[in-house]
């Protein structure tokens, strides 16, 4: 068995930044970088709101540049999972993989959230190409263009009224007759000109030579009065929700109706002593690469004051 001070889940923007610190701070932290080194970031192309990257960054380089200086200061970075917990007593116990057993004073989890995407072979084929899951991050890309939103609740309403400031169109495509959102977001959606709801539509599929150009819908699927359309897009966002990683740590902490672990009074904390949480895995509401640094750096503060009063 083997025994380390402080355990990182994750290695997005929160599980860099935390090791990023508590390396810093003398506590030899073992991050166990997941499926995805870098996380959700690494499936986009251009970052231009985080600061210090005056002419933007491509996602993955970004992820990279974090790596190496975690690992500058003396981080342990391991390819490889996190499968099973016991958060039962102190030291925590955890296994990856490959069956190794780690007790652990103090763990970070800093798995991220996953975006919910419709299963279109599409989706993969023109991601970081007109495909996007986050419009706050890639919206800027397309200010007098036209795009799709596909969701009727309200991440979906907010995602329209976000990129109809910038965008020349936005579509919504609804798979219902109606919006499930909130009535004051379906009001500030029907109120705002350059948005078209095109209720009881489903996408088939996405077509374009370079990137995304348009997508093929059919509308009232199913029905005797069925009828496929085609419309003239440059941006496809989801914004049908996102699944915390968090199944493994459900049995031992608390989570929210969807699965976001829950921090006491807005810090990184949980109900279990030594145990914090970072990034989208707690975040149901920013989401972003800076909001996920600040939690990292949050938690790993919290984890070397922690073994101070150990």
């Amino acid at each position: 068995m083997e025994h380390v001070r402080c355990l990182i889940i994750g290695s997005g923007p929160a599980g860099y930044t935390a090791a990023i610190y508590a390396s810093r701070a003398n506590l030899s932290p073992v991050e166990y970088c997941g499926l995805q080194p870098g996380g959700q970031l690494t499936q986009t192309t251009e970052v231009e709101n985080f600061p210090g990257y005056p002419q933007g960054v491509d996602g993955n380089q970004m992820m990279m540049d974090l790596r190496e200086q975690a690992e500058r200061f003396g981080t342990d970075l391991r390819d490889g999972c996190i499968t099973k917990v016991d958060f039962s007593q102190r030291p925590y116990k955890l296994w990856d993989e490959d069956g190794r057993e780690i007790e652990a004073d103090t763990v970070i989890i800093a798995t991220g959230a996953s975006a919910k995407y419709l299963g279109l072979d599409d989706e993969r084929k023109y991601n970081g190409q007109g495909v996007s899951a986050c419009a706050t991050c890639d919206g800027f890309f397309y200010r007098k263009k036209t795009v799709a939103v596909v969701g009727g609740g309200d991440t979906a309403c907010e995602d329209a009224l976000y990129l109809s400031g910038l965008a020349k169109k936005v579509y919504m495509i609804v798979r219902k007759p109606f919006l499930r959102a909130s009535k004051v977001m379906q009001q500030r959606v029907m109120e705002r000109e350059n948005i078209e709801i095109l209720f009881e539509h489903n996408t088939l599929g996405l077509f374009g030579e370079n990137g995304v150009e348009g997508a093929h819908l059919v509308k009232r699927k199913g029905e005797a009065d069925e009828q496929q359309v085609d419309i003239q897009i440059d941006g496809f966002f989801l914004a049908i929700g996102h699944k915390p990683n968090t199944d493994i740590f459900r049995e031992w902490l608390e989570t929210d109706e969807t699965g976001y672990l829950k921090k006491i009074d807005g810090t990184p904390r949980t109900k279990l002593p030594g145990i914090f949480v970072a990034g989208d895995c707690a975040d149901p509401v920013y989401r972003q690469a800076i909001s996920a640094a600040g939690t990292g750096c949050q938690a790993a503060i919290e984890a070397e004051r922690f073994l101070l009063e150990q």
